[in-house]
This record gives C-alpha cells, sequence and structure tokens, in this order.
C-alpha cells in the first residue's frame, strides 16, 4: 500500500485501536520489528535500565509503503501503550526540514499541554519530555530528515516506544536497526492489484500480473498507479499495461516509469491541475485551492480530484471536510512538471490566486461571528455563495480543520517574497479569523508564530509602521506569558519603529509598554518616568480616555514606590479624565482605587468619603462586583474608625449582594482583606 496520511504539519492522538486497514504482506518485516521491539538493549545487557524510549527505524524510499508498515506495527502494538499514538510528520512534502520547536509544540498541543507562545526549542523539547515522563505512549515520527530531530523528541523513558520512517539510517541514536523495505511479496503484490482491477482480470491472465508487479518492482505507490490506470479502463487488459510499463523508459525507476505512464494519459485539464497541485500549502488540498490554483470551479475542481483519488494520484484525507493530500513520493515529481510544462509567470499566477482565495474565505469566516454588526451582514450577503459559511460553527470547524494548511500558507507566502502585499493580507485575516473563533489565549502560539512572520516581511521591505505592530503583538504575548524582560526588549524596538514611521499610537502604546513592563519587574522610578512620557503625549494629542488610563498606571507605579501622596494626585486626575469622557464604570473603579491609597497614606476619613462615593458611581455603572467589594472595604475602614454598628451595616449589604451573585464572592472577599 501507498504510504498512509497522516497530519502533514502537526500531530494526532488516538487513543483507540485502528480499525481494519486491509494492509497487505510485510509478515517478516512485523515480525522483525516486533522482536526488536522486546529486545534487550545495550543498557539492559550492561545491566542498566534504558534511559530512553526505543527507537525502531522503518528505511526505505517514499512509494516503499514504509509509513503503511509503521501504521499497522503501531495498530497491532497499541494495547501495550495505553496513553495513545503520537504521529508527526517531520518533513515537508517538498522535502524540507520541520523545525523541531513546531515539532514539539504540536506534539504538546495533541497531549493537550499549553506550552507558553514564544518558548523556544530547548523548553519546549524539556516541556515534551516531562508530559511523557508518566505515559507510556507510541510516537510514530514519519518523513524523518535527521536524526538531531528524533533525539530532541526522544522521551526520557523506556516505557515509551519511537518508531521513526526514513529514507535512509539515523546515524548518532544509539542501540536502532533498520528494518529496511525492498518490495512486497509476490502474492501480496499481486493482490493489490486485484483490488483495483478485480480479480477475474488477474485470474484470466495471472502471468501478465505477476510480470507488471516485477516490472513495478512491486513497489506499493507504483502498484497503486497501476492499479488505478486499469481501473478507469474496464476493458484494458493487464498484458497491455506491462507493455506499456515495459516501454516507458525513466531512470527514476518503476515509480517514475508507471506515474509517466498515468500522467500522459490524463487530459490536459486535470493533468495541468494536478502539476499545480504540488503549490498546495503543506500538500494539503482542498476543493477552494484546487478550484483557485487551476482557475475553475469549486465543484469541476471537486470532481477531478475524486479523479485523481481514482487514479491513485492523490489521497483523500480523513477529515470533516473534503480534503485531499498530495502523496510524498509524487511531490517532487509533480514539481518538476510544473516548472517544465507552465511559465513561471503562470506558477506565480497561480499562487496569488490560491492566497487571494485564502484570504477571502478567511474573511468569510470572521464576518459570520459578526451577527451584530449591519456592515458585516450586508458584507457576508455580498460574498459569492462558495465562500460563504452557513453558521459559525462550520466556520470554526474549517478553520480548526485547515488550520496546518493555513499556516503552512503563511510560512510559504512569506518565503516567496515576491507575494508580500498577499502574505501581509493572509496573516492579518488569519490573525482575526483564529481571535474571533477560538480567542486570544487559546490561539497565542499561532498568533505568535504569524506574528514573526510579519516582523519578517515588515523588515525585509522596510516598513516601520508594520514593524512597530508586529513587535507590540509579540511583546504582549510575551508579557503575558511571564517573559517580561523579552517583553521590555521588544516595546523599546517597537518604539524605535514607531517613531521611524511618525506613528502617535504605536509610540504612544510603546511608552506606556514600557512602563508596564519596568513596573512588573519591580522598578517602579522607570517605570513612572514612561509612564510620564506616554502620558505627555496624549495630554498633547488631548487623547482624555487614554490619558486618564495613563493616570491610573502612574498611580500605581507611585503606590508601589511609597509615594502616596503622588499616587492620590494621579488618581484624582484618572477620575476627572474618566468623568469627563463619560466612562462611569472607569470613574468608578478609579474612585475605588483612590480609596485604597488613601487608606495606605493613613487617611482612612478621606478613604471613606471617596469610598461611599465610589459606590454611588458603581451603582450607576450597574456594577454589583465592585458594589460589594467596596461596601467590604467600608465596613473594614469604619471597624478601624470605631464604628462597628455601620461597619455591621455595610458588610450584611455586601454580604445580600454575594448571595444574589455568588460568582466572584471568593475573590472579592480576598481582595477585601488584602486591603
Amino acid at each position: 500500500m501507498t504510504d498512509q496520511a497522516v497530519d502533514t504539519d502537526g500531530v494526532r492522538l488516538s487513543q483507540e485501536p485502528a480499525e481494519e486497514s486491509g494492509f497487505l504482506g510485510r509478515t517478516r518485516e512485523l515480525k522483525e520489528l516486533r522482536a526488536d521491539i522486546e529486545r534487550a538493549g545495550l543498557d539492559t545487557l550492561s545491566g542498566r535500565k534504558a534511559p530512553r524510549a526505543r527507537v525502531l527505524l522503518i528505511a526505505g524510499r517514499p512509494g516503499s509503503g514504509r509509513t503503511a508498515l509503521a501504521e499497522e506495527l503501531a495498530a497491532r502494538v497499541a494495547d501495550d501503550y495505553p496513553d495513545g499514538v503520537l504521529r508527526a510528520r517531520l518533513s515537508e512534502p517538498d522535502g524540507t526540514r520541520v523545525p523541531v520547536e513546531r515539532l514539539a509544540r504540536d506534539l504538546l498541543g495533541a497531549l493537550e499541554r499549553t506550552a507558553p507562545p514564544g518558548a523556544d526549542e530547548d523548553d519546549l523539547t524539556e516541556d515534551l519530555r516531562t508530559a511523557l515522563a508518566d505515559r507510556r505512549v507510541l510516537l510514530l515520527l514519519d518523513a524523518v530528515a535527521d536524526a538531531e530531530q528524533v533525539d530532541a523528541l526522544l522521551p526520557d523513558t523506556p516505557d515509551c516506544l519511537a518508531v521513526a520512517v526514513a529514507e535512509g539510517p539515523l546515524t548518532g541514536i544509539a542501540d536502532v536497526r533498520p528494518c529496511t523495505l525492498g518490495g512486497l511479496d509476490t502474492k501480496s503484490a499481486v493482490e493489490l492489484l486485484s483490488r483495483h482491477t478485480g480479480s477475474v482480470r488477474i485470474t484470466v491472465d495471472p502471468r501478465a500480473a505477476e510480470q507488471l508487479v516485477e516490472l513495478c518492482q512491486a513497489q506499493p505507490a507504483a502498484l497503486t498507479l497501476a492499479g488505478g490506470w486499469l481501473a478507469a479502463r474496464p476493458q484494458a487488459a493487464v498484458a497491455d499495461l506491462a507493455k506499456h510499463v515495459h516501454a516507458e523508459s525513466d531512470e527514476s525507476g518503476a515509480l517514475g516509469r508507471v506515474f509517466g505512464l498515468v500522467y500522459a494519459s490524463l487530459p490536459s485539464t486535470p493533468a495541468r491541475m494536478l502539476r499545480l497541485l504540488s503549490l498546495a500549502p503543506a500538500g494539503l488540498v482542498d476543493p477552494h485551492t484546487a478550484s483557485a490554483l487551476a482557475g475553475c470551479s469549486v465543484s469541476g475542481a471537486r470532481t477531478t480530484l475524486d479523479d485523481l483519488v481514482a487514479h491513485g494520484l492523490l489521497r483523500a484525507v480523513d477529515s470533516p471536510l473534503p480534503e485531499y493530500e498530495v502523496p510524498g513520493c509524487l511531490h517532487g515529481r509533480l514539481s518538476a512538471l510544473a516548472r517544465k510544462h507552465d511559465r513561471p509567470a503562470e506558477l506565480q499566477l497561480a499562487r496569488a490566486r490560491m492566497l487571494e482565495r485564502t484570504v477571502r474565505l478567511l474573511q468569510s469566516c470572521r464576518a459570520v461571528t459578526e451577527t451584530d454588526s449591519p456592515q458585516a451582514r450586508e458584507k457576508l450577503l455580498a460574498t459569492p455563495r462558495d465562500l460563504r459559511f452557513p453558521h459559525p460553527r462550520a466556520a470554526a470547524d474549517w478553520l480548526r480543520s485547515r488550520r496546518p494548511a493555513l499556516l503552512a500558507a503563511a510560512r510559504l507566502a512569506v518565503a516567496d517574497g515576491e507575494l508580500d502585499t498577499l502574505a501581509r493580507r493572509l496573516m492579518s485575516q488569519l490573525v482575526r479569523a483564529m481571535v474571533a473563533h477560538f480567542g486570544t489565549r487559546a490561539a497565542a502560539p499561532d498568533l505568535y508564530g504569524i506574528h514573526r512572520l510579519v516582523l519578517d516581511v515588515a523588515e525585509r521591505r522596510e516598513l516601520p509602521r508594520e514593524k512597530a505592530a508586529a513587535l507590540l503583538n509579540l511583546a504582549d504575548l510575551d508579557a503575558r506569558t511571564g517573559r517580561t524582560a523579552e517583553a521590555l526588549v521588544r516595546y523599546r524596538a517597537a518604539l524605535d519603529a514607531g517613531r521611524e514611521a511618525n506613528d502617535p499610537y504605536a509610540t504612544g502604546r510603546a511608552m506606556e509598554s514600557v512602563g508596564g513592563a519596568h513596573l512588573e519587574l519591580g522598578d517602579y522610578d522607570r517605570a513612572a518616568d514612561w509612564f510620564g512620557r506616554a502620558l505627555a503625549q496624549r495630554l498633547a494629542r488631548d487623547e482624555r480616555a487614554d490619558a486618564a488610563r495613563v493616570y491610573g498606571r502612574l498611580a500605581t507605579a507611585h503606590t508601589y514606590a511609597g509615594r502616596y501622596g503622588e499616587a492620590v494626585r494621579s488618581w484624582r486626575a484618572a477620575v476627572g479624565g474618566y468623568r469627563k469622557a463619560g466612562d462611569v464604570a472607569a470613574q468608578a473603579r478609579a474612585l475605588a482605587e483612590l480609596a485604597r491609597v488613601q487608606e495606605y497614606a493613613g487617611r482612612p476619613e478621606e478613604s471613606l468619603r471617596t469610598c461611599q462615593e465610589a459606590v454611588d458611581w458603581a451603582r450607576r455603572a450597574e456594577d454589583d462586583r465592585l458594589q460589594a467589594a467596596l461596601h467590604l472595604r467600608l465596613a473594614d475602614t469604619l471597624d478601624r474608625l470605631g464604628d462597628p454598628t455601620a461597619a455591621g451595616l455595610e458588610r450584611s449589604t455586601a454580604e445580600r449582594m454575594l448571595r444574589e451573585d455568588p460568582t466572584d464572592a471568593c475573590e472579592i472577599r480576598s481582595t477585601s482583606s488584602e486591603d
């Protein structure tokens, strides 16, 4: 059989045994591999416990059925690994090495362990080893590029097993014996042919079938293509195909000869689409991708894709969407044919059409969530029916299923270097769609990678405004995950880029964020200095609401530094700013903070009056949670002022409000006790 379909740009975790796949042959190889699992390793022979997972290597050229054998082995030993099978593909369809950082992150995601956005390779692989330390899993690593990838992902426990699929040996991994694949045995190879042609044609001329197997060197991929050719021609005899294959001259071997014959038999339109599918990101294709690449209708693309599957030239992916995969053993041949038959300008136009279609799908994917916006509804209705999602759930399912291809599209668009305008639009819409459907926190790891790509384009094209935006987004994600020092470096770089672009928004935002980073690091003087700079800019531009917010942050820095007088003045200015801006809720919160600082400063009577004023504004803002917290603070202040009766009334009011809405009761009491 051809290589089984696995996730091209990620991993998949499955805990149920694989369904019966109709696997053929490889009896000897399976027996050897299972024996190798039980074989005592060098550490065991020396009396030491094996420190790491054992690695089994299945070596063979693409098209030899190496992945199918690995999947069959995984299915047969799955019961010995109750925590499931983790799958990852370590090379892109064009042979490019997948970075270990991305592999480790995807494996952690499959284990439902969230890794911090921006974490480096060492941290991610360490987290992966920690996650696998108390598990018994089988790790199936397909299309391994080099031993370093396997070594970095290998669990530090002998209870796990790694099955690596590669073209050659893995020099550098200790105690590995390769299982090198040749062709199938003749009986299994003939059976594989008969599954496509039916048994009658094989029975009529068994010698011709054996001759065809020999011409195909019993390679599963070549036999699958041969079977597809025969299935498309019910009147053709097996001997006819054997003659055609024998007449083919291709120096790349049996697979090349059969592929050349099958490709030459295709009409021009499907042949052109097949060539262009080599441009599909991550080798994953859906009808929209094929339609855009070939410049045809979506329904026509779907029909052609299904025909190509019947010919053995594509594989259908197990997905809730119609999705297909270009076999890795054919990807290089398709790329070569595209370069031979299509001009560079035509290929670039096909890429541009594909990216433009992806942008429009992402726009539609996001717009379907904006049900409260009349403009968004109008824009959605103006979208062609083929690009429209019926409801938000369908859009989210599409986004989730197509995620590997979408992220690969962004990487390929940036790497191309000639489609930066489309790349920027694609990344902008991808960020918006992911945030709309999954939220910033859940999508953060993917967003981090996208923002880094945006930064690459901005630096290459010398776009300081976009560079500043990308740096700010990356720094925000750094800050949210506790890497404050790294965030500070990026905020300073964003400030420089914002000044270069003469962008007041970016510079003001960067200055405020630099202050926030210093505040988080405990450098309150520098924090106050940077908040002061940001405040001066906001006031100069008459940005009242933003200025009020910065006043509050400046007050916080002064409070931490013990400068209560300056903190009180800043909070009063914040209250005034929110009052002028008409932001009742923010005014109530600022008054509450002002009361807190007055209490710290030893002015309980002033704190009491301010707190009562804050309660009044919180009531107007209908913020019950803040009201309850303020009543508890009033109770504590009245206790300190020697008025237990009034304190009891305030406390009972707070408790009544908490009984009516107990959602945040514990947090409110905790906040009050800290005062």
